[in-house]
């Protein structure tokens, strides 16, 4: 074989790995980290297996004979297989957070927040492939840049997680991957900066700049519809309770009265209703023409058995009240969407001798906007007796609770950022004819005692946008026995 007075192989000097370029006439034919690897690449061009490799009149040695070979090669690729896995953590992570919002929120600003996460987690899948090539022969010039926007990426929504979690410091099972997550993204950002991962991109500085823009985008559109809680659309409800034209019964000595209630939600988001209560109660006064003085009376009527300390009249002494029928007109747990309505009648009764000189109602509801927070409905559904002994978690004596119904269901926030970084949330609502009316949502267990965080309570019903409705409606036994004929 004639060799021409220029070698035809040349072996450049080792890279910053350790990895070696191999050209032939000026061409390059490969790269190898070790002598196996570049006997591999020479025999693809036909050159013997067993060549001499320190023969300078075929070889041509730069930076180096055949004796330097740099690469750590059990480094390198632990730092490549480091990286992938903590690429396609952070990416399962992303996919897993975003997709819920993505798919399934109600509000446009969190359907924006799931849709971020979920292209976030395909950067990260894509950095994890350019690790691959980047620790290995960078075949692709830009796969530097990709894993370092793909640790950028990891840090920005990992350290979003923790700086949320701190928000409330609760244990969730998330923060045993977010947490080693921000610190790998923290160790891969310094070594790829000072690697300068970046100098494979033809146009650095516009890279640079995209990436800066990009985050700063995802940054203001994250803080927005993860911090900022708008109330552009408050919540309205029309509530109406009106007594019917009374009828007498011919053959007990009984007025029939009917009662008719309405709610409909005349607001611009849908509701839960997760509570809800009508009360009618006769009214028992003592009459008197004297003048004793508004205070006075108040006084005097103030601590009698069903008295309400808020309400004052002249000549109008020892106020009290007593229930006559209460019940419940829409299921916990339904939703009632923008200008839905619903109405309820029913119809109690009232001895002809009552006694009463007025018969009020009381209408109650509690409800928690659906934009915000998404109820377990099956298990809120199923109401816990207070008085059954075998679910020791809400019995309670009937001689000290009497009779109670508790409904006690998951909740799960919209913005599903929010579920990752808090432990779980419940809705608790506590229902009884005698006017036991309690509507909560928090984490803690449920218990009769009253014992609980209410600071966190409040909090959490702003959050979930829950509140209450009422309305009461009053009128005269006279009139009502007068319409019947009594």
């Amino acid at each position: 074989m004639i060799m021409s007075i220029r070698p035809w192989v040349v072996v450049e000097p080792p890279d910053d790995r350790g990895l070696r370029r191999i050209t032939v006439g000026g061409v390059e034919v490969g790269s190898a980290w070790s002598p196996s690897e570049l006997r591999t690449v020479l025999g693809r061009l036909g050159y013997p297996k067993d060549m001499d490799l320190t023969d300078r009149s075929s070889l041509c040695w730069r930076g180096g004979d055949s004796d330097v070979w740099p690469d750590r090669a059990w480094r390198r690729r632990s730092v490549m297989v480091l990286m992938v896995v903590g690429l396609l953590v952070s990416m399962v992570l992303n996919v897993v957070i975003g997709w819920p919002d993505a798919s399934g929120a109600l509000t446009f600003a969190q359907r924006i927040t799931g849709v971020l996460f979920v292209l976030s987690g395909v950067v990260l899948g894509a950095a994890a492939v350019a690790a691959v090539d980047y620790w290995g022969r960078r075949q692709f010039k830009a796969s530097g840049a990709v894993v370092l926007l793909g640790a950028i990426v990891a840090l920005a929504t990992d350290g979003l997680l923790l700086l949320l979690w701190f928000e409330e410091r609760e244990y969730t099972r998330h923060l045993l991957v977010y947490l080693p997550a921000v610190c790998w993204s923290l160790w891969a950002l310094c070594l790829l900066v000072r690697q300068k991962s970046w100098q494979g991109v033809p146009q650095p500085k516009r890279f640079a700049a995209g990436v800066v823009a990009t985050a700063l985008l995802t940054a203001v559109s994250l803080a927005y519809s993860t911090m900022y809680q708008p109330a552009a659309a408050p919540m309205h409800f029309t509530l109406n309770a009106e007594f019917g034209k009374a009828w007498k019964d011919e053959n007990l000595p009984f007025v029939h009265v009917p009662l008719t209630l309405r709610m409909k939600n005349t607001g611009g988001i849908p509701v839960y209703i997760i509570n809800d209560l009508y009360t009618v109660r006769g009214r028992v006064a003592l009459y008197s023409p004297e003048e004793k003085g508004l205070m006075t009376e108040w006084r005097q009527s103030v601590g009698k058995q069903g008295a309400r300390e808020g309400e004052a009249e002249l000549y109008v002494d020892q106020l009290r009240y007593f229930t006559v029928s209460s019940g419940r007109f829409y299921e916990s747990g339904n939703s009632l969407d923008v200008g839905q309505e619903h109405s309820l009648k029913r119809v109690f009764q009232l001895p002809e001798d009552v006694g009463y000189d007025t018969v009020s109602v009381e209408v109650q509801i509690s409800y928690m906007r659906k934009d915000r927070g998404k109820l377990d409905v099956e298990e809120f559904r199923s109401p816990h007796p207070s008085w059954n002994e075998r679910d020791r978690r809400y019995y309670c004596e009937p001689a000290v609770c009497g009779g109670q119904l508790i409904y006690r269901g998951r909740v799960r926030h919209n913005n599903n950022l929010i579920n990752v970084t808090r432990k779980p949330r419940y809705v608790t609502a506590v229902w009884s004819p005698g006017g036991r009316f309690i509507s909560s949502i928090s984490s803690f267990p449920f218990n009769f005692s009253g014992v609980g965080d209410y600071g966190e309570e409040r909090r959490e019903l702003e959050r979930y946008g829950a509140a209450r409705a009422r309305v009461d409606s009053e009128i005269s036994v006279a009139e009502l026995l007068q319409s019947a004929g009594v």
